[in-house]
């Protein structure tokens, strides 16, 4: 089970999540919810949660030009939190796509298999959940996992978020 503040494609919106985090926390107490977790926070929301009870996991936006997030997945990682990025393979515009896509031509692998496996070696709290509408997306998204990418191929696809 997880909370989601209320915010939207743009992002967490301002505001404290203690009210409707502590019902879902009596919830837990009653045995109906087994863990709780944040969604579209900020990190102040989210140790604002963490104050008040421990969290499994943050699901927020983040992908490789969209990294917003980069010292709350780090900080995440030092504490055994599970991150769980959305939209993990949108949101390119047209110089990023060529960055990536140089890097996938050098791998032989799509953009989005070299996207995917950017994300899974960002940081090892990272879990994935990309979607897929069909068979041949379903394999591009496994190849990704299977990508071992070199420190000059991260160093390339760094620059995209920053």
């Amino acid at each position: 089970m997880r909370y989601a503040l209320g915010g939207n494609a743009e992002g967490p919106q301002p505001g404290s999540l203690a009210e409707p985090f502590e019902t879902l926390v009596e919830l837990q107490q009653q045995g109906l919810i087994r863990h709780l977790g944040v969604s579209t926070a900020t990190a102040e929301q989210v140790a604002e949660a963490q104050a008040i009870a421990p969290i499994v996991c943050v699901q927020n936006m983040y992908n490789l030009a969209h990294r917003h997030d980069d010292e709350l997945i780090d900080m995440l990682a030092e504490q055994g939190i599970a991150y769980v990025p959305y939209f993990p393979l949108g949101g390119f515009s047209p110089p990023q796509s060529s960055a990536l896509s140089s890097v996938a031509a050098r791998l032989d692998a799509t953009p989005m298999s070299i996207a995917l496996a950017w994300l899974l070696q960002r940081s090892p709290n990272i879990l994935l959940i990309p979607g897929t509408s069909s068979t041949a997306h379903l394999r591009e998204n496994i190849a990704g996992a299977g990508l071992s990418l070199s420190d000059e191929d991260l160093a390339a696809l760094d620059k995209i978020g920053h």
